[in-house]
């Protein structure tokens, strides 16, 4: 992850801030609701197999930018309304007229934090964050694979969601968990990873900010999620993108479970959905219904830590980390 060296103790000191994601997108948290309530699927329909309830044939196509029209192409903030959007304009100077060392470097910091925070507001700006889940059918990544995956990007706008059933070419043993049967993925209109992952791959693209990098949401990411990922991806000779970014909500909840005076007991998703009051949408262990928590989640969550956009970009990892730190771990 290629951020520039930053003194977070420095914008501490002179109490320039930026504000948290809960601010990124919209002003409270009751429209944030309402806006992303969408159920839209991929072009406007289910691609089959979605909830093994779809028998049309499955066919291979790229996703265009063109949806009944168009798939939005994600619009810059303007830029005079960033600064508005991203960050508090709360820095505090001396008033004094007998300027002094002290004085002096405060001032300094005062600078370096005025670019440094451009910087960050820039990065802010070009950031998509995408919330996502998988179902498997076990815990090994070695032997189990993925049989439904499911995104809603935050920002939304038409497709934001996306959710399909894949072809683990196995039997499914852990039925009792998601609810997923082998005869609803072992099909032939069910798409395999193979042919799913350039599907994937484009529709992530058709919502990133050219020049930005692409923020991905799971609970449970670094253990779970991204390794399967990671596996899956590597099945099929492909690459995970470079700017591809990844922030699990799992320590995160610890911490609110930590927080004195937090309610939260347990940093699952099932209590964090609780804890929120959030109403499911569809049954619990789907993966569109546990992202569509999750998105509720991550913003309240952010919100009730006070973690800003420099916070979740520190707490990110690609999956080139997890791979290294795998290598290391096999040669030590």
């Amino acid at each position: 992850m290629m951020i520039a060296p930053m003194n977070v103790s420095i914008f501490q000191g002179s109490r320039c801030r930026i504000n948290t994601l809960a601010h990124l997108w919209s002003g409270n948290l009751h429209s944030w609701t309402r806006r992303y309530s969408t159920t839209s699927k991929l072009h406007d329909s289910k691609i089959p197999g979605i909830d093994g309830g779809n028998t049309k044939k499955w066919t291979r196509r790229p996703i265009t930018t063109k949806t009944e029209g168009s798939i939005e192409t994600p619009q810059r903030s303007k830029p005079s309304s960033i600064r508005h959007e991203v960050l508090d304009e709360t820095v505090s100077a001396s008033s004094t007229l007998n300027i002094g060392k002290t004085e002096i470097t405060q001032f300094q910091k005062l600078q370096y934090c005025d670019v440094q925070r451009e910087s960050y507001e820039k990065l802010a700006s070009l950031l998509t964050i995408i919330v996502f889940d998988i179902e498997t059918t076990g815990f090994s990544r070695e032997s189990e694979r993925i049989i439904e995956i499911a995104l809603q990007v935050l920002r939304g706008g038409k497709n934001s969601t996306f959710q399909t059933l894949v072809n683990p070419n196995k039997s499914v043993e852990n039925e009792r968990i998601h609810g997923i049967k082998t005869n609803m993925v072992n099909r032939p209109d069910v798409p395999r990873m193979k042919d799913l992952i350039p599907i994937l791959l484009q529709y992530v693209s058709s919502h990133q900010i050219p020049g930005g990098k692409v923020l991905l949401v799971a609970h449970n990411a670094r253990t779970f999620d991204v390794p399967f990922l990671i596996s899956e991806f590597s099945r099929s000779s492909i690459e995970i993108p470079s700017d591809w970014l990844f922030v699990d909500t799992l320590p995160l909840a610890r911490e609110l479970v930590k927080m004195e005076g937090s309610t939260l007991l347990k940093a699952k998703l099932e209590h964090l959905i609780d804890h929120y009051e959030i109403i499911r949408e569809g049954d619990a262990h789907r993966a569109m219904s546990d992202v569509k928590g999750l998105a509720l989640i991550f913003q309240r969550l952010t919100f009730d830590l006070k973690l800003s956009v420099l916070d979740i970009l520190e707490k990110s990892f690609s999956a080139s980390d997890l791979i290294n730190q795998k290598k290391k771990k096999s040669s030590g």
